[in-house]
């Protein structure tokens, strides 16, 4: 690579910043797309600083920078990751998926109930059961599907994620006179939905545990980037005058994030 030269990718580091409650350790991403530092808690990685490469002008020697940075921000840190820890404490209590785990479903909770498929299924299946004592999701399992129940249940949700993503597009893209290019769904832990210059939306599989409303905010925040790619006055001003809640419906799935990542581990 030639001096000055900005790399292509992004590298990371762990690191640990001394502070005056104590240690907190984080992971240093040094990212050619940086402009200036950011920190967030990553439900599984933590506390996450991103900042610009040590070739760019001015941020060789950031150390300091970095503890300051911190620093300032160490009591909204510390909340976080307390209130991060205790969620997991909660998740590891959970029962298994084969013994009743109750996870969210569009935004409602449901008991996933695992019972034996009919004689000579090749396939397992998955259906929803409305009953008064609590919705379920009712796995029933092949003797032939060597699967686990997460994965059954992953490409069950998958599926629904789809028609549930595709039904909030086809509702918007026409009021926003747009029409995206092509459609993915994946297991995205950074982003649940984002937009390519090509036109191409992706968006993560576990909407479908969100509310609708969720769901839907997501879907139009990566329309509206058809028609303005960044997020300046322009994009919030559309993006709001399709989803007046958008700014609600993002801090709940910040906030609910580690909990619909979990669902199935």
């Amino acid at each position: 690579m030639l001096r000055g030269t900005v790399p292509a990718v992004a590298t990371e580091s762990a690191q640990v910043a001394r502070l005056p409650g104590g240690p907190i350790p984080y992971t240093l991403r040094r990212s050619p797309r940086a402009r200036r530092l950011r920190v967030v808690i990553h439900p599984e990685r933590g506390v996450v600083v991103t900042m610009p490469p040590t070739s760019r002008r001015g941020w060789a020697r950031s150390d300091g920078l970095i503890v300051d940075f911190l620093g300032e921000r160490e009591d909204w840190l510390r909340r976080h990751l307390e209130r991060q820890s205790a969620a997991r404490a909660t998740l590891l209590d959970r029962p298994g998926l084969d013994a009743g785990r109750v996870i969210p479903y569009r935004g409602e909770p449901h008991r996933v109930r695992v019972v034996a498929a009919a004689p000579g299924t090749r396939r397992s299946t998955v259906h929803r059961v409305g009953a008064d004592e609590g919705d379920e999701l009712v796995v029933e399992r092949a003797s032939r599907d060597p699967r686990p129940t997460a994965a059954i249940l992953d490409a069950w949700l998958r599926d629904r994620a789809r028609v549930d993503l595709e039904r909030a597009i086809a509702r918007h893209a026409a009021a926003l006179g747009v029409a995206p290019n092509r459609i993915t769904i994946r297991d995205t832990t950074s982003r649940w939905g984002s937009c390519s210059r090509k036109g191409n939306l992706s968006f993560c599989w576990r909407l479908v545990l969100a509310p609708p409303a969720a769901l839907e905010t997501v879907a139009v925040h990566e329309l509206c980037h058809l028609r303005v790619f960044g997020h300046g006055p322009r994009f919030h001003a559309l993006l709001a005058g399709r989803m007046p809640q958008h700014a609600e419906w993002r801090r709940w799935l910040r906030r609910h994030s580690e909990e619909l990542h979990a669902a199935l581990a």
